[in-house]
């Protein structure tokens, strides 16, 4: 399985959520495959990819055709209640951070994006 979310031409929205686990997880991978499944049938969710390392340190990036589909998202009533477990019990620290990605290649297409950018 291609681990690459496969999005679009730019432009579209990337949420960067870098977090740091804390020691209390009940419940926490459950909820988290509860939100992948969900966001996945939000209108504009375009994608996600994400990774965590042995200290509980993790980066998730979700992307997103535009600002109003992630204020929907950020709005749902079941996101919102793992928002707030997640502030509560699950994170010692998170920053989030909301970008529009204007420009995007791959090893495929490299060379291309490059001279783009020239």
């Amino acid at each position: 399985m291609d681990r690459f979310a496969q999005t679009p031409e730019p432009p579209y929205f990337a949420v960067i959520f870098s977090n740091q686990h804390s020691d209390q997880l009940a419940e926490y991978e459950q909820v988290a495959r509860r939100m992948l499944e969900l966001a996945t049938t939000m209108d504009g969710f375009l994608g996600v990819e994400s990774t965590r390392d042995a200290s509980g340190f993790g980066i998730t990036v979700s992307y997103w055709r535009d600002e109003e589909a992630i204020a929907a998202w950020k709005s749902h009533a079941e996101h919102a209640v793992a928002r707030l477990r997640g502030r509560t019990e699950w994170y010692k620290n998170f920053h989030l951070r909301v970008a529009k990605v204007e420009r995007a290649y791959s090893l495929a297409n490299a060379e291309t994006g490059a001279r783009k950018l020239l």
